[in-house]
């Protein structure tokens, strides 16, 4: 009885520890993984701000070009 103690008991604590070290490894990729999904969220931030930074321009310049057309008109 004594041996079958043993011989879980030198079994188990490998197992254990591959088990342990699986779940710190998915771990480290899950964290992995919601660093680059907040990298990207930043960058889309940064894209919108820049197109409605680029659109706001542009609208600026049309309403500049209708205001000298209408004052040519006049």
């Amino acid at each position: 009885m004594t041996g079958l103690v043993a011989i879980v008991m030198i079994f188990s604590i490998p197992l254990v520890a591959i088990v342990t070290e699986h779940f710190q490894k998915q771990s480290k990729i899950k964290r992995d993984m919601l660093k680059d999904e907040l990298e990207l969220e930043k960058l889309k931030h940064e894209n919108y701000l820049i197109e409605t930074q680029k659109l706001r321009l542009e609208l600026e310049h049309m309403q500049i070009k209708d205001s000298k057309n209408e004052s040519k008109l006049l």
